[in-house]
Order: structure tokens, then C-alpha cells, then sequence
């Protein structure tokens, strides 16, 4: 009889086991795969390189290099809200974008945020941890001229087994000093799924 039950349980183990065996693939990061219809990082991808190229050819970089005898404008990437109908890690659009702001060249990127605060306080520890001669001083941040800050929003209209996603990012670019939005720009993407 016991031998009949461990027989009995192995064989259910081994169905259970195979039934939740899955197969995985590695693919290409570029290659566009979308299988839900939700936000992907296809979308993260494509967003940030037409919103890049799009705030790096406007006038108010021109503008600003001729303002300040060439000087290269430095920029601060804000809040990137996510407004949108589902959960969107905002992080890794904006860290494309400014992977793009520091490939480029064409502007000065500094940190902010939560990083900004850890490095104040790394400098703050290092005041009472470090030889003078390597402590890092306050005071010597570089100041950014402009804040990039934006949104994401979504529309989803669904009937029956159809619907259309459609996602609008939206970013302006702010002058620090003046409060004067100096650019907007948006990107939009529209999905029809049919499941």
C-alpha cells in the first residue's frame, strides 16, 4: 500500500513539474516583441529616442549656447510621472534619455533627486572620514540652467475582445532661473489588440 502511494505521489510530482516547465529564449533588446499590448520597453526605447532628438535640435539649445559665449546648457531630468492606466517604470525611459544627453555631448547632465542626496551625503560623510586633502568640498555642485519633467497618460477604449491602448508621453523643458518653459514635446503610441 505505501509503495502504491509514492508511485501514486512521483507520478503526480512529475505531471505537476512538467506542467510548470516553461521554455525561455533569449532575444535581441531591440528586436520589438509585443505580446500583451501594454507598455514595453520597445515603447520605452522608441519614446526616448524621438523625444531626444526632438529637445536637442530645438532653438533653445541654440539659443542658450548663444546666450552664454558657447557654453554647453546644463540639464536636470526631473519627475517623469506615470498618469497612465497601468504600472510603468518611468526610471528606464529617463534613463535613456539621458544616456542620449550624455552620448550627445550637446548638453551637461547632473544628478538629482535621490541620488543628488546620496551624494550629499557621501560628501557629508566624508567630511568627518576622509583626509582633507581627498574630502570633497559643499558648495561646488554645478547648478543645472534647466529641468526636463514630464508625464505619461493613457486612453484605453475596449469592446469585447478589442481595444486600442493609446499612451501620450509629454515633457517640457523648464529654464531653472526664469521659470520659462523654453520647449514641449510629446510622443504618442496607439496599440490595437485583438485578443
Amino acid at each position: 500500500m505505501k509503495r502504491n502511494i509514492f508511485f501514486a505521489l512521483s507520478f503526480f510530482s512529475i505531471l505537476f513539474f512538467a506542467g510548470c516547465s516553461h521554455k525561455v529564449t533569449r532575444i535581441d533588446p531591440a528586436e520589438q516583441v509585443d505580446i500583451s499590448g501594454r507598455w514595453n520597453n520597445t515603447d520605452s526605447r522608441l519614446v526616448a529616442e524621438d523625444i531626444t532628438k526632438a529637445v536637442l535640435g530645438a532653438n533653445w539649445l541654440t539659443d542658450h549656447m548663444a546666450a552664454k559665449n558657447g557654453q554647453r546648457p546644463v540639464v536636470i531630468v526631473g519627475f517623469v510621472t506615470n498618469k497612465s492606466h497601468e504600472h510603468i517604470e518611468a526610471e528606464t525611459f529617463v534613463k535613456d534619455v539621458e544616456n542620449s544627453f550624455v552620448t550627445t555631448q550637446k548638453v551637461r547632465l547632473v544628478q538629482g533627486g535621490k541620488k543628488r542626496e546620496e551624494l550629499r551625503a557621501e560628501k557629508a560623510d566624508q567630511q568627518t572620514n576622509s583626509t582633507v586633502s581627498s574630502m570633497k568640498k559643499f558648495g561646488l555642485e554645478q547648478g543645472a540652467d534647466f529641468i526636463l519633467q514630464g508625464s505619461i497618460n493613457s486612453i484605453v477604449d475596449s469592446h469585447k475582445r478589442k481595444k486600442v491602448v493609446y499612451y501620450q508621453v509629454n515633457l517640457e523643458l523648464t529654464n531653472i532661473e526664469t521659470n520659462e518653459v523654453t520647449w514641449i514635446g510629446e510622443k504618442k503610441i496607439a496599440k490595437y489588440v485583438k485578443n
